[in-house]
């Protein structure tokens, strides 16, 4: 296996006094707003399966995670070691049906058993939290956080019984929308919008997916398609714009048909 010392060189020749005077700069506040891009860039990747693309923007992520953890080694706060030692100790602690003699038979039991073993983690280290909610991060984007949150509610036993009633509920909240938006209330409108949202993310959550990158494989596909349709505008010489709806329904389809993922 291929070592991270590379990359910790690159890093410190970048931060030297013979280095890049931007590296030299960084922060661990500011390099975790670049990690985040990184992140995203490598979740487009993996939504447009693109493999060459997804092998380039893990490289992108790891130099990144390799950038900020050499910052806290020139201060002599933890090494590489320390983050690999502890993590390795968690993950096998966290496994036990792995590494010791625990027995789980499905991928719920593993979450609720993880669960417990953080739980216990957490009080072993005089962690308490007035709400369960509090163990999820506010600095989140909102969708994933919306996730986290109902994730939270739910281990609590506050849940619907199926998807149809959750669907349903989704359903009222759009009922709740259309009236705000009749009633002009922008506020109210921005808010029965924002339960929307909530409610399909659970809906998301019961089907067992992930709502983020449901929509950035949909967010995708739909840019394929415009791009494909682009193209096509572009063969025939002629704008967008300047078409009638009956028009532009035409080549969205033909877009559709040739752009298939």
């Amino acid at each position: 296996m291929a070592s991270i010392d590379p990359l910790l060189e690159i890093v410190r020749t970048l931060r030297s006094e013979t280095g890049c005077v931007w590296d030299r700069k960084q922060t661990p506040e500011t390099m975790w707003k670049c990690l985040v891009e990184e992140v995203y860039e490598l979740e487009e990747a993996i939504a447009k399966k693109d493999l060459q693309n997804i092998c380039e923007e893990l490289g992108d992520v790891l130099f990144q995670v390799v950038f900020i953890l050499e910052m806290f080694q020139e201060q002599h706060a933890f090494t590489f070691s320390d983050v690999v030692g502890q993590v390795a100790k968690k993950m096998i602690h966290r496994h036990p049906h792995v590494y010791a003699d625990a027995s789980v038979s499905t991928p719920e039991e593993v979450t609720q058993q993880w669960e417990s073993i953080k739980a216990l983690e957490n009080k072993e280290k005089g962690l308490t939290r007035a709400s369960v909610l509090d163990a999820v991060p506010k600095g989140m984007p909102s969708l994933i956080r919306a996730l986290k949150v109902s994730r939270c509610a739910v281990k609590e036993g506050f849940d619907w019984d199926t998807i149809h009633d959750v669907l349903e509920t989704a359903k009222d909240e759009i009922v709740e929308f259309e009236a705000a938006l009749k009633s002009g209330d922008k506020n109210e409108a921005m808010m029965e919008f924002g339960d929307i949202l909530f409610s399909l993310v659970n809906v998301a959550r019961v089907a067992d997916f992930h709502p983020e990158i449901a929509l950035a494989v949909s967010t995708a596909k739909f840019e394929g398609r415009f791009r494909a349709m682009e193209t096509r505008l572009k063969e025939k010489k002629v704008k967008l714009k300047d078409l009638s709806n009956n028009q532009k329904d035409l080549f969205w389809e033909q877009a559709k048909q040739s752009y298939d993922r």
